[in-house]
Parts: C-alpha cells; sequence; structure tokens
C-alpha cells in the first residue's frame, strides 16, 4: 500500500476511534478514554518537538535533515498533524502548484497563487485556453486542487479565479482540524516555524476529546 494511502487509512481509524468513544452510554468511561488519548498525543507531540528542535540545533545538517523529512508523505503527515511541520502553509501551496504547473502548461493553462487567508483558505487564478487539448476547465482545477491537498491538507478552502474556471466556484475541503489538528498545521497566518520559539504541540484529538 502506498504510504499516502497508509496513513490516509490510519487516520481514518483513529476518526472512528474517537466518534465510538463520544458515542459510549458510559459516561465515566468515555472520559476517562478521552483523557488517556489526549495525555497520549501531548506526551508525543511534545517529544517529537523536542527531537526536532536537537536536529535544528545540530547546525546545516540537521535543518537539511528537517526539511528531508517534512518532505517526506508519511512523517510530513505525522508532522502536520502535530502543528509542527516547518514549512508554512503558503510555502506548501506554492510547491504544490509548482507540482502541478507541468501539467497545467502542457494543455496552455498556468496557475498563480492569489492569496492565503489567516483561515486557512487559499485563492488561486487559473488563465489560459484549452481548446482541443483533450481536458476541460473541470479537469484542470481538479488537478490543482489534488495537489493543494496533497501537500496542504490544512487548507480549509479553495477558491478558484479565473478565465476557464467560474470565478465564484469554491472547492471546500475536510480541514485538519477535524481530525483534532490546530487547523493551520504550522505556526501560523502561513508563516515558517521556528523550533527555538516553537510551543508545545499535540492537538491531533484536542477538539475531539475536549
Amino acid at each position: 500500500m502506498p504510504a499516502s494511502s497508509n496513513v490516509q487509512s490510519q487516520l481514518q481509524k483513529i476518526e472512528a476511534l474517537l466518534v465510538k468513544i463520544e458515542e459510549t452510554n458510559d459516561p465515566a468511561t468515555a472520559a476517562a478514554a478521552k483523557e488517556l488519548v489526549q495525555t497520549l498525543m501531548e506526551f508525543h507531540g511534545a517529544s517529537i518537538e523536542r527531537l526536532l528542535e536537537i536536529v535544528h540545533q545540530s547546525g546545516g545538517s540537521g535543518i537539511s535533515l528537517i526539511d528531508t523529512l517534512a518532505r517526506d508523505e508519511t512523517v510530513r503527515s505525522l508532522l502536520l498533524l502535530y502543528g509542527l511541520h516547518p514549512d508554512g502553509l503558503e510555502v506548501r501551496v506554492q510547491r504544490a502548484l509548482d507540482k502541478a504547473r507541468p501539467y497545467l502548461a502542457s494543455h496552455g493553462v498556468s496557475v498563480s497563487l492569489v492569496g492565503v487567508d489567516d483561515a486557512g483558505a487559499v485563492t488561486l487564478r487559473l488563465e489560459g485556453a484549452c481548446h482541443g487539448c483533450g481536458a476541460t476547465p473541470e479537469s484542470m482545477k481538479h488537478t490543482v486542487e489534488e495537489a493543494v491537498y496533497e501537500l496542504a491538507p490544512d487548507v480549509t478552502a479553495i477558491v478558484v479565479l479565473g478565465s476557464i474556471a467560474d470565478a465564484a466556484s469554491a472547492a471546500a475541503f475536510v480541514p485538519l482540524s477535524k481530525l483534532g489538528g490546530n487547523g493551520q498545521g504550522t505556526n501560523g497566518g502561513g508563516q515558517e516555524r521556528d523550533w527555538k520559539e516553537a510551543e508545545p504541540a499535540a492537538r491531533l484529538v484536542q477538539r475531539s476529546v475536549t
């Protein structure tokens, strides 16, 4: 099973188990289970954060290692869930667009980032003429959305503007916060995280268990 599929399957299983905890008929058991999960996640999050701080303090090689880890599919998902990814939301969206550009260009379409707001909503612009290219405006839009969702699953919405798409259309994704994250996955506002000033973060189940 591909790493990304395996991670997604595990996250879905965690979410299903949290729902079962919420639905139990024994309030005391439910409360104890939620406290256990939250405590474990806080412990894991603090440990992972400290690990990254130690690696970062080792200098250039450590920073390079963190960058390599952040690009790995499985590790990237873990860091995003704990709000510990070193790259801001805007940086990850730009990388996603870079990944989609060759395909779009082959169909005469370009994409640019208009902006990322404080709530994590992303506005993009698609432009170009795809007459006779074998693709549709909707397929172009879907390609971009999938690329963004892969590298930035914490976006709250994607709005696509431009001549080949409905300027008012918006595609909402399941925000990372539904899995208990902080909804940003970074140090807020699309800024890159400074490990020396990072706050402890272990919020996978914060909303689900409180």
